[in-house]
């Protein structure tokens, strides 16, 4: 999923870096050229054909690096979506829903420090994190933190 969205990106950054690079050298050769001539009728067509030019494609160069790494934030969003609804559905219960099993099952509660949640010790958030550290009960009683809603802690765990 990933691999084919973000080859659709990577000519739009390269094309973003060549118009700046572009634009650069156009710049450069203008002032090079306006700065040998004494008369203003003389620096004029170094500012049209090379200045102005210039400054326009590294706009356009800006413009298009914006672009392409939205386009790769998004990407990556939408990649960490696809990871969280892939759960895949338990049995259907009796009333013909099927119900979502559970993605983290441990009783043991964690924090990432300077967090807001704090989530089970297998919740896919938190596992293999080593910043992650034992949640303390008095955070959790004062409200300062709220279960995950990915793993869905019990409130009376402890």
């Amino acid at each position: 999923m990933r691999t084919s969205r973000l080859r659709t990106v990577h000519p739009v950054l390269w094309t973003g870096w060549a118009a700046l690079a572009a634009g650069a050298v156009l710049c450069v050769v203008g002032w090079y050229g306006v700065s040998g001539e004494r008369f203003a009728e003389r620096q004029l067509p170094y500012l049209a054909s090379c200045t102005v030019p210039g400054a326009a494609l590294i706009v356009s160069g800006a413009v298009l690096l914006a672009h392409g790494r939205g386009s790769i934030a998004a990407a990556r969003v939408e990649e960490l979506y696809g990871l969280l609804v892939a759960a895949e559905p338990g049995e259907a219960d009796e009333t013909g829903q099927a119900s979502v099993a559970p993605l983290a099952v441990s009783g043991e509660r964690l924090m990432v420090p300077g967090g807001t949640l704090w989530h089970r010790a297998d919740c896919p958030l938190v596992a293999g994190k080593a910043e992650a550290v034992p949640v303390d009960s008095e955070l959790v009683a004062s409200g300062e933190l709220s279960p995950c809603p990915i793993c869905e802690p019990a409130e009376e765990t402890d």
